[in-house]
Order: structure tokens, then sequence, then C-alpha cells
């Protein structure tokens, strides 16, 4: 499977919870086995997103640098 990410929310400049709850909006809109990616600037998301993942269910795949913060990459699974 691939990590490319099917869908990209941008939630640079937003303050926690804002990145998780963008996603957990979002995350709907690609197929089961597809990546989301996260762009995120505050520190919090890196224990956000994958705690989130974990309690719903979905695979925290991992993260990478990005231009402006941080690519955090979620694959679908339910």
């Amino acid at each position: 499977m691939s990590d490319e990410a099917a869908l990209v929310v941008d939630a640079l400049g937003k303050r926690c919870p804002l990145p998780v709850i963008m996603l957990a909006r979002r995350i709907g809109e690609v197929a089961v086995g597809a990546v989301v990616a996260v762009l995120a600037d505050d520190e919090a998301a890196h224990l956000d997103i994958p705690a989130w993942c974990e309690m719903r269910g979905q695979e925290y795949v991992g993260e990478r640098p990005h231009d402006h913060g941080v690519a955090y990459l979620v694959r679908r699974r339910v």
C-alpha cells in the first residue's frame, strides 16, 4: 500500500484540538486504505493525532517534515 496522501488537511496555524477535529471531519472523504496527510505546526499534534488514531481504529503511518510544519500521515481503516 502506498503512503501517498489521497487528501491533505491543512491545519497549519491551528491549535489543539483543531488539527484532530479537522482530521475527524474529513477522513470519511477517502476510501478505506487511503492515506490522509494532516499538515500541522502545533506541537500537540505530535501526540494528539496518534492517540486519536488509536482511539478511532485508524492507522497512524508516521510523520514527515513539511515546509511550514509536519505532515502527519493517517491511513483510513474503518
